[in-house]
């Protein structure tokens, strides 16, 4: 038999199965941002809520067509010198066959270019929760363009693209513990140590408006991260994407359980604020980890980061930086601390023969996964930040003051989210002396100096 033959026998074939489970994922992974943007509009004021959300969902536009013209291609190219790729028949996606299947895989190419556009939407949204309430939408908009240019794509080649850096030394990160939740997490601390903090930090109440939108968020999260985890296989052939999603479901229980715990010896009650914030904590811990651990390691691994993410919360009031919704404490936390527990407990029995600590590997594997860690937060960081600062100087970053104490809603998107108008039914007759409650309800609208 001719060798061509053989090999053509030997080559992986398009998989119906693996194909449509990915597209399933993908569209998993993309219900993830929606999500977070109930997420995280929920937790802000009422003044914030509308362009809370519109920071999320711009990601979906913005980073869909720089993914098409270029993004795919700089992370997912061929590799140059480690740090970026590129591919011409990747730009615009048009230099690819329809059947044409990833190298190696048995899914064609552009399913996974769908598969990882998500990933890149998802995480410049994820910065924009430490950002509320201050920065202009057009501002925010440029950043997402640039950042994910220069930060992102490169940094997925780096972790996931063959010959990256990262890729090649041997890290550990099954789903995006340092590529998504270091990345951002990183980033938005860079971007709010250049713009400063809120009016009124640490002196006016800052509470979320509607925690039953922060709780549907957090369970649309949850629900979106099995693919988002799962999916990272990209097949569904030897059982690991399967030890993946029980992993992601154990962590996460383990990690609310851990915060709601700490949150009581510490403050006293059990708030459902913690359990939304516990949960997610420990999907962003179980996120590089999951396809190398146990699911007694999961646990572990839960356990820890909703204890630290939870203790790390607090450090914005003791160190001054003003991090609305906690994208360091759980996202920058919550990726370290999942990344480096790779070096404690992969079992060298899932994703790979790599063994962590506890299961007599050494130290190898954790100087591995710091060096990940480290490189990813020290890039992410200084250019985040850098890149807030041009903005900043050229074209501002944030909203006048006036505009951010009366609400960036109605200053930003000409709108607010709820419409108290048609509120009362009309019990009272209009020529009665009393004002209706609409109308009192409407006032802090008109009034710049009302902190809703």
């Amino acid at each position: 038999m001719p060798p061509g033959i053989a090999l053509a026998a030997d080559a992986p074939q398009l998989s119906a199965a693996n194909t449509g489970f990915m597209l399933i994922c993908s569209a998993l992974v993309m219900l993830m941002t929606p999500a977070l943007a109930f997420f995280y509009g929920g937790m802000v004021r009422v003044k914030s809520t509308l362009n809370m959300l519109m920071m999320s969902f711009i990601s979906l536009g913005i980073v869909t067509i720089l993914w098409v013209l270029y993004g795919f291609s700089l992370a997912f190219g061929t590799d140059k010198g480690s740090l970026i790729g590129w591919n011409g028949d990747f730009v615009g996606l048009s230099g690819i066959g329809v059947v044409e299947l990833w190298d190696g895989y048995t899914i064609p190419i552009y399913v996974f270019a769908v598969f990882q556009l998500m990933f890149a939407i998802l995480t410049p949204a994820l910065i924009s929760g430490a950002l509320a309430d201050r920065v202009k939408f057009t501002a925010w908009a440029l950043f997402i363009a640039l950042w994910v240019t220069i930060v992102y794509f490169p940094v997925a080649h780096w972790v996931w693209g063959t010959g990256g850096w990262a890729y090649d030394l041997g890290v550990i990160d099954f789903a995006g513990g340092t590529a998504v939740h270091i990345n951002a997490g990183a980033a938005a601390l860079g971007v709010i140590l250049v713009i400063g903090k809120r009016v009124g930090f640490k002196k006016d109440p800052m509470r979320p408006h509607n925690l039953p939108l922060v709780m549907l968020g957090a369970g649309l999260l949850w629900f979106g991260w099995f693919g988002f985890n799962a999916g990272s296989w990209l097949g569904n052939d030897d059982g690991v994407g399967a030890v993946m999603f029980l992993n992601t479901q154990v962590a996460t229980g383990a990690a609310m359980l851990a915060w709601l715990i700490y949150e009581k010896i510490r403050h006293g009650a059990f708030t459902t604020l913690g359990a939304a914030s516990g949960a997610v904590a420990g999907l962003v811990a179980i996120t590089p980890s999951g396809g190398a651990v146990s699911p007694l390691g999961a646990i572990a691994v839960g356990a820890i980061a909703g204890l630290l993410c939870a203790m790390a919360v607090g450090l914005k009031f003791k160190f001054g930086y003003d991090d609305s919704l906690d994208v360091v404490g759980v996202h920058l936390v919550g990726g370290i601390a999942g990344s480096l527990l790779v070096g404690f407990f992969a079992t060298g029995g899932v994703q790979s023969d790599a063994k962590g600590l506890f299961y007599g590997g050494g130290l190898d594997q954790l100087g591995k996964q710091a060096a990940g860690v480290f490189g990813v937060l020290a890039y992410s960081l200084v250019v985040s930040a850098l890149l807030a600062f041009l903005i900043d100087k050229t074209m501002g970053m944030r909203v006048a003051e006036d505009d951010e104490v009366s609400g960036i809603d109605q200053v930003e998107h000409a709108e607010t989210a709820y419409d108290y108008s048609g509120a009362g039914g009309g019990s009272l007759p209009r020529s009665t002396s009393a004002p209706l409650a609409t109308e009192t309800a409407a006032a802090p609208a008109t009034n710049k100096k009302v902190d809703a």
